[in-house]
């Protein structure tokens, strides 16, 4: 079995900073991509940012320049530093990692159950 734990939402005032984990665990071979999703109250749920297994990252256009995604390959961690948030960042935030279990040789994905972040004065 695999794993995704996120961390670090919470409640935020605009302008405001937050920085979110998702560590991986279990039975893992290797991950390639990671990356951390959103969705929001009556809202589908959206790409945020995703980080490649060589540490390429891409954005959506919404958050470009604001949030930063990065990789731990040693702790088997994604992170997302988010500043100048804004209240329509408010969502869960999901992070999802393309997985490959021990002894196996097919990729699939796995998810987080989610983390609430919130930007409101």
């Amino acid at each position: 079995q695999v794993q995704l734990v996120e961390s670090g939402g919470g409640l935020v005032q605009p302008g405001g900073s937050l920085r979110l984990s998702c560590a991986a665990s279990g039975n893992i071979g290797s991950i390639n991509a990671m990356g951390w999703y959103r969705q929001a109250p009556g809202k589908q749920r959206e790409l945020v940012a995703t980080i490649t297994g060589a540490g390429t990252p891409d954005y959506a256009d919404s958050v470009k320049g604001r949030f930063t995604v990065s990789r731990d390959n040693a702790k088997n961690t994604v992170y997302l530093q988010m500043n100048s948030l804004k209240p329509e960042d408010t969502a869960v935030y999901y992070c999802k990692a393309a997985v490959r279990r021990l002894y196996t040789s097919l990729y699939n994905d796995y998810w987080g159950q989610g983390t609430q972040v919130t930007v409101s004065s």
